[in-house]
């Protein structure tokens, strides 16, 4: 119990390391979007210059008090998840490590943003981790409605980004849109594949 503890606050440490710099390393410097409470997290920093783990954990706490009422299983795996990666994000941007851009190209930074984010959330994922905000909210929403939870996300993460592009100009509706693409490819090849390196082993040991 005790070294299975150890192993999720791991995983969520290196998973929010992977966000943060996603998100100051990649995103943050042209400008870009992402979905969910991050994303509505990154048009408040453009506009106002807020802090996006704070803005995030605002964002996240009612959804998570929503989770306590009606999903207690949903709010137990992801509130652990919230609380450090929000603290990270903004650790790395107090740090001031991304002066200049990671990459070059607009576009580039936009697919490896994006790559880095989903690779963060799908190994947070593969432990039952979620770090919450709108995701939380569309998963409850799904199994309200009996759903599918991954299209439930993806509708929310482009509804925020198209939103968010009108709100802020610079922030290119098609680069914001293969941000999410390759976030969502990335979370579901990397839950995919822990999944049927389950399925082996449980077939293993039957």
């Amino acid at each position: 119990m005790y070294m299975e503890f150890i192993k999720k606050g791991l995983i969520i440490f290196i998973g929010s390391i992977f966000i943060a710099i996603g998100i100051h390393g990649l995103l943050v410097p042209y400008g870009l979007l992402e979905g969910g409470a991050l994303g509505i997290s990154l048009v408040v920093h453009y506009l106002i210059g807020a802090r996006v783990g704070f803005t995030f954990l605002m964002i996240s706490l009612p959804i998570f008090m929503l989770a306590w009422v009606y999903f207690r299983t949903f709010f137990y795996n992801g509130l652990h998840g919230m609380l450090l990666s929000s603290f990270i994000i903004d650790i790395i941007a107090a740090a001031d490590w991304f002066n200049e851009p990671i990459v070059s190209n607009a576009t580039m930074s936009a697919m490896i943003g994006g790559l880095f984010i989903g690779v963060g959330a799908g190994i947070m994922l593969r432990v039952s981790i979620s770090i919450g905000g709108t995701d939380l909210l569309a998963q409850m929403l799904a199994k309200k409605l009996q759903m599918n939870a991954g299209i439930m996300i993806f509708c929310f993460d482009i509804f925020i980004v198209t939103i968010g592009s009108f709100i802020i100009p610079t922030a290119y509706l098609h680069l914001s849109f293969i941000t999410v693409f390759t976030i969502g490819v990335t979370t579901s090849v990397i839950v995919w594949t822990a999944r049927q390196k389950e399925s082996v082993t449980n077939e293993i040991r039957v």
